[in-house]
C-alpha cells in the first residue's frame, strides 16, 4: 500500500518544467529564424501602431468627447450617439446607398477578373497575351485623384469626349455627373475598368498551378476547350474565388471613400452620400467627433459580422474558408 502511494505521488505532482521548455523552444526557433521575423517586423509594427493603437480612441463613441477634457475626462453617454444615428431620417438613405453601390460593384466587378483570367489562360500567343495584360493592368496604377479627374473630364456636358461621341451617334447624352440615377453606374464601371486587369493576377497564379497532364488526358478523351475550362480550370480556382468572395463580403459597407468624395456634388448627393462620406462630414467638417466615431464603429462592426457569417457559411458548405 505504501509503495502504491509513493508510486502515485510523482504522477500527481505537475511538471513545472514543461512551460519553461516550451518557452526555450520558442525562443530557440525565433533566434534560428531571426531573418524571417526581421522581415515581417515592419508590417507588424505598421498594423500595431496605425491600426490597433488608434482603437484606444473607439471609446469616444460612448462618450461626449470634449477635446479640452481628453478621452478619459469626457463624460460617458452610453449608446446615445448610436440611437441618434439609427433614429435619424438619413439612416436608411445612407445604408441603402452604401449597400446598393457595394452589391452593384460586387455583382459586376467580381466575376470579370475570373472571366478575363480564364481567357488569358487560353491565349497561346505570348506577345499578344503580354500586350493585352499590360493594357488591362495599366489603369490600376492611376491614382484615385487622377482617375476622378479623368472621369469628370470625359463626362463633362460641355467638353467630355464620351458625351460628344454619344451626340455624334445621334443620341441625347445623359447628365452623368449630376443625375443621381447615373452616379452608381459611373462609379462602378469606372472602378471595373481600373481594377479588373489587376484582379486577374491572383487567378492567373492559381491557374498556373493546374497540372498540364490533366488537360492532356482530357484532350485524349475528346474533351473540348469549353469542357476543360468548366471541369479543370474553374474547379482549380474555386478556393481562390471563395476566399476573395469572403473578403469582399467582409467589406460590403466599406465603399471607397476618396473616389465617391471626389465625384460627389450637391446634385448627385441623393445617390452618392454613403456612410464613409457622412462620417467625414460629421467628424472633420462639423467636429462631431463622438457621433462620427459611433457611425464608423457601427460600419466596422457590421463588416466584421458579415465576414464571420460568410466565412462560416463557406466553411460548412465547402472546404474553403479563412479560418
Amino acid at each position: 500500500m505504501q509503495q502504491d502511494v509513493q508510486a502515485a505521488l510523482p504522477n500527481s505532482i505537475p511538471d513545472r518544467s514543461v512551460p519553461v521548455q516550451k518557452k526555450r523552444t520558442l525562443w530557440r526557433r525565433i533566434t534560428r529564424n531571426w531573418e524571417l521575423y526581421l522581415f515581417i517586423a515592419p508590417a507588424f509594427f505598421y498594423f500595431l501602431i496605425f491600426h490597433y493603437g488608434p482603437m484606444y480612441g473607439i471609446q469616444i463613441a460612448f462618450k461626449n468627447f470634449i477635446p479640452t477634457m481628453g478621452i478619459t475626462g469626457s463624460p460617458w453617454v452610453g449608446f446615445e450617439h448610436f440611437v441618434r444615428f439609427f433614429d435619424s431620417y438619413y439612416f436608411w438613405d445612407l445604408l441603402w446607398n452604401t449597400l446598393s453601390i457595394s452589391l452593384y460593384e460586387l455583382a459586376v466587378g467580381f466575376p470579370l477578373p475570373i472571366i478575363l483570367a480564364l481567357a488569358f489562360n487560353e491565349v497561346k500567343d505570348s506577345f499578344f497575351k503580354r500586350t493585352v495584360q499590360t493594357v488591362t493592368y495599366a489603369p490600376h496604377f492611376i491614382s484615385v485623384v487622377v482617375m476622378s479627374g479623368m472621369i469628370i473630364t470625359f463626362l463633362s456636358p460641355s467638353s467630355g469626349i464620351i458625351v460628344h461621341i454619344i451626340q455624334f451617334l445621334g443620341f441625347d447624352a445623359p447628365q452623368f455627373l449630376t443625375d443621381p440615377a447615373w452616379f452608381k453606374t459611373v462609379y462602378v464601371l469606372s472602378g471595373v475598368w481600373q481594377s479588373t486587369g489587376w484582379g486577374t493576377i491572383i487567378y492567373l497564379a492559381a491557374l498556373s498551378a493546374v497540372d498540364p497532364q490533366l488537360h492532356e488526358a482530357a484532350i485524349v478523351d475528346g474533351a473540348s476547350r469549353w469542357r476543360r475550362i468548366m471541369h479543370i480550370n474553374i474547379p482549380a480556382i474555386v478556393p481562390t474565388i471563395t476566399i476573395l468572395l469572403i473578403l469582399n463580403m467582409g467589406s460590403i459597407l466599406g465603399v471607397g471613400f476618396e473616389k465617391i468624395l471626389l465625384l460627389q456634388n450637391p446634385l448627385n448627393m441623393e445617390a452618392s452620400d454613403v456612410i464613409s462620406t457622412f462620417v467625414y462630414r460629421s467628424g472633420l467638417l462639423d467636429a462631431q467627433y463622438s457621433f462620427s466615431t459611433a457611425v464608423g464603429l457601427f460600419n466596422s462592426v457590421v463588416n466584421a459580422i458579415l465576414l464571420i457569417v460568410v466565412n462560416q457559411i463557406a466553411r460548412r458548405t465547402s472546404e474553403n474558408s479563412l479560418w
